[in-house]
């Protein structure tokens, strides 16, 4: 566990949890919202917390779930453990005269990496400045959350969408306590970024997180990266494979039970590994249409304009892909070996699909001088297409804000990074030190990085309070439609542009492109 930061405690005022004063907001850490999922809660649906007799201290993170050697750091002290399910909340330290809107932030990682203890998520600024209650959650990830044992071995007793699940225990638990911190259940505003974003508009296809959450804001989101059931079988096959269990043995289950948890994290490790090597532009880990808890592919469900009507702020940044090819991550495909085969796997995992034509893409992207090829073609693929899709069918059923982040300082220019997956972190949460080996703003940028900062928290508490997302001094926020397709660029200075992506659009066209 993290070393509790020094300040005086300060009771909530249920009296249950104590936490701490800092940086002008009061934090509660390391709240378990279920009980610990191991022993025969492995692989199970989670289960609500056991309520508290007596108050206890909360000041330090709870425990990250099991994961490979994470990009970037969990935090100070924090170890792992399958007993991860915790959550965190920052609300100023301030009197309100009503309850004020909550943020629910869903971390990224692939389905695989990270926690609500990292650095950048460090609550206490956003709360403050957008006068907010801030909440920041664990949840199961890789082979604990994502993988559908029960599609390799059905009728064991496993459940799938574990990670989905606890997520929706998390906002359970947010209505039924988050009045006691300040905290108003009836606009509750969910946000994320990457596979955390890709949570956020998969609540939106989920019929169960109905009257869960309020609003969403999806950065980054994945949307389209999601298994069917025979894939996901031939997924979790191929884990028990890993670790010598033979699915049709009569104790196949006895066994994968009888695996500790380090040995299940590396097996998982090799998946997320092996996966996107053999099958370009796919994930280890995913989300999965179950037919149950997720009816139907998020994707779909949100072109069509059948989700959840809660009011949208989604977006991408300009150069997604530049961060994978930086650090050699196999998640996204940039060389054209395998482009080709993400091409060829596209066709056959969706042959009823009219996919453009190759030159077509090509000579779309020679046009588009803004974007290398292959960084261009997988940044599109994997983000800002379905963005884009969900963005146009999501519009008719509520507000939806369509925005492209461009900015970069001097140093990610410098590293050809530009504007790249994950970069607008910092500036939402106003978190922009660091730490002591942090680069960003080595070579200038900071009085830059500091104003956008204003500007995006005003814009992003402006939306959570239920207002239109607008900041002072810049450019209004139109409402996205299908006719003017309006666009919030954002970087030194926002602006509004319309139909921002016709280019792109032309070139790949209006099909929702899947993998199953």
């Amino acid at each position: 566990m993290s070393t509790p930061a020094p300040g005086p405690l300060a009771e909530v005022p249920a009296g249950t949890f104590r936490g701490r004063l800092e940086n002008g907001a009061r934090r509660w850490l390391g709240i378990r919202y279920a009980q610990a999922p191991v022993g025969d809660l492995r692989w199970r649906a989670p289960r609500p917390a056991a309520d508290l007799a007596d108050a206890v201290d909360a000041v330090s993170f709870g425990p990250a779930c099991p994961q490979p050697p994470s990009p970037l750091p969990l935090g100070d002290g924090i170890v792992q453990d399958e007993d991860c399910l915790f959550l965190n909340v920052w609300t100023p330290d301030a009197e309100s005269s009503a309850p004020r809107p909550v943020m629910v932030w869903l971390h990224g990682g692939a389905y695989v990496f990270g926690a609500a203890s990292q650095r950048t998520y460090e609550g206490a600024r956003l709360a403050v400045a957008a006068d907010v209650v801030v909440v920041t959650l664990n949840y199961r990830l890789g082979a604990f959350g994502f993988l559908d044992l029960d599609a390799a071995l059905p009728g064991a007793g496993f459940e799938g969408n574990l990670g989905l699940r606890d997520v929706l225990l998390a906002l359970a638990w947010v209505q039924r306590n988050i009045a006691a911190f300040g905290g108003d259940p009836e606009r509750v505003t969910v946000f994320g970024e990457s596979a955390g974003a890709g949570l956020v508009t998969t609540l939106l296809a989920t019929p169960s997180a109905s009257g869960l959450l309020h609003r969403a804001i999806a950065e980054s989101s994945p949307a389209s990266s999601f298994y069917g059931r025979e894939r996901a079988g031939r997924v979790a096959a191929r884990f028990l494979s890993s670790l010598g269990i033979d699915p049709d043995a009569p104790d196949a289950a006895g066994s994968l039970r009888a695996q500790d948890a380090a040995t299940l994290a590396e097996a998982g490790q090799r998946l997320f590994a092996g996966v996107p090597e053999e099958d370009p532009g796919t994930l280890a880990f995913a989300p999965v249409v179950d037919g149950d808890l997720v009816p139907e592919a998020p994707v779909t469900v949100l072109r069509e304009g059948r989700g959840l009507p809660v009011p949208l702020l989604i977006g991408t940044n300009k150069d997604e892909a530049s961060l994978f090819a930086y650090m050699k991550s196999p998640l996204i495909p940039i060389t054209g070996e395998r482009i080709e085969r993400m091409f060829a796997d596209m066709a056959a995992e969706s042959p009823e699909v009219a996919l453009p034509d190759r030159a077509q893409v090509l000579a779309a992207y020679e046009h588009l001088r803004h974007r290398a090829l292959g960084l261009g073609i997988a940044g599109d693929i994997g983000f800002r297409l379905p963005s884009l899709w969900l963005a146009e069918g999501h519009s008719t059923v509520a507000p939806v804000h369509l925005y492209r982040f461009d900015y970069s300082t001097p140093f990610l220019r410098l590293l050809r990074l530009g504007a790249t997956h994950g970069s607008e972190l910092v500036y939402v949460w106003g978190n922009l030190d660091g730490g002591p080996k942090d680069m960003t703003f080595r070579l200038g940028g900071r009085r830059t990085g500091e104003e956008l900062s204003r500007r995006m928290q005003e814009r992003w508490s402006a939306f959570a309070h239920g207002r239109e997302p607008a900041a002072s001094g810049a450019a209004d926020w139109p409402v996205f439609s299908p006719d003017s397709r309006a666009t919030l660029v954002i970087d030194r200075h926002d602006r509004i542009v319309d139909d921002l992506d016709a280019d792109l659009r032309r070139a790949w066209g209006d099909e929702v492109l899947t993998f199953r």
